[in-house]
């Protein structure tokens, strides 16, 4: 399901628009401003991967990768500060998987993501059913064995009922993810066309669906997953 990645930042402007991109690349995230508060989030939850500035308001980046080290075997990313060259040295020394520069293309810190996820094997299984395979480690989907390209409301749309296989999902739950992936207001009318875009991607037969299921009066549900 959702893999769980731990976000120490202390810019919480910064914070808040990772934690949108992450949600919207269908990963989980906790998030700490402080290498007190990481410390807590540590000791209480557990993590697939994580996301850490070096430079923290009581401390830094270092001392919170030692101790992620020593809790839980988990990837870990350094967010760093442009052309900042001996912090990425230091960083890589003491055991990180990887390193991104600020300001950072949103692709291709998912990508990283998933690459150390892949690295460490921590990466999500492959869902199949209905022919359909959704391999949301790469973020790849396939029909038949040929990938199809979704866009990212759609793919969203699609992880939302992959990581929730026996819930009835009611629109307006529908509506708040898509508003949270998109950071923009998405209608009912328009869901009313995702829904049905999706569709016309993914199943064999777009008016007999089999992958979303259309449920009358309370919204819809994913088919029946194999394997």
């Amino acid at each position: 399901m959702m893999k769980r990645i731990f976000l120490v930042e202390d810019d919480r402007e910064i914070a808040k628009n990772l934690s949108l991109l992450l949600h919207a690349e269908g990963f989980m995230t906790a998030h700490a401003k402080t290498k007190a508060e990481a410390s807590e989030k540590l000791a209480e939850q557990k993590f697939d991967l994580a996301l850490v500035d070096i430079s923290l308001p009581d401390g830094n980046g270092y001392a919170v990768c030692t101790e992620i080290r020593e809790q839980q075997d988990i990837p870990v990313i350094f967010l760093t500060a442009s052309g900042d060259e001996a912090s990425v040295v230091t960083g890589l020394n003491m055991g990180a998987d990887d390193y991104i520069t600020k300001p950072f293309r949103p692709r291709e810190l998912a990508a990283r993501i998933r690459a150390a996820l892949r690295k460490s094997g921590q990466a999500s299984s492959v869902f199949q059913f209905c022919g359909l395979s959704v391999d949301t480690a790469g973020g790849i989907v396939k029909k038949s064995g040929r990938e199809v390209f979704l866009s990212a409301l759609e793919y969203r749309l699609l992880l939302v009922f992959i990581n929730h296989p026996e819930t009835i999902i009611t629109r307006e739950r529908l509506l708040d993810e898509l508003w949270d992936a998109a950071g923009e207001f998405v209608n009912d009318n328009t869901l009313t066309v995702y829904i049905k875009r999706l569709r016309e991607k993914i199943e064999e037969k777009p008016s007999e669906p089999k992958i979303i299921l259309t449920v009358r009066g309370m919204g819809y549900r994913l088919g029946r997953q194999e394997g």
